[in-house]
């Protein structure tokens, strides 16, 4: 299978625990994108978000600073079984935050759609959070 990547570069008026937090916490994460959420805390722990919409394994947890997970979508074209991979990069930046993100491995033909769905579901209603 194909497969493409899409990268975007963010900035929030938050510290990097502080966006951390919410894309980690539970709790936080159900309120900015008003949809159950339960994420674990450690590495190798399960998570889901949107409702189950999307679910994974996090792969690597450095507080504050990184955040990569094994990702899929509930989506009728995903193919099955097939794993994409997300990473946060949070770097200190004058009053906020850098947010490097990256997500790999999205089967070819989908990526628009997720570059449009990270837009309008995460950064967006994150901006609005830290607002």
């Amino acid at each position: 299978m194909n497969t493409a990547s899409i990268s975007q570069t963010l900035f929030f008026e938050a510290t990097p625990e502080e966006v951390y937090s919410i894309l980690m916490d539970s709790a936080k994460h159900a309120e900015f994108t008003d949809a159950e959420a339960s994420i674990g805390v450690s590495e190798g722990d399960s998570f889901s978000a949107y409702d189950g919409y999307i679910h994974g394994i996090n792969l690597e947890l450095k507080p504050g600073r990184r955040i990569v997970q094994r990702w899929q979508a509930e989506e009728d074209d995903w193919p099955e079984g097939h794993w994409s991979k997300v990473t946060f990069e949070l770097f200190p930046d004058n009053a906020g935050t850098r947010l490097e993100f990256k997500h790999e491995e999205i089967p070819e033909g989908m990526e628009d759609r997720f570059e449009t769905g990270w837009e309008e579901f995460y950064w967006e209603p994150m901006e609005d959070y830290f607002g």
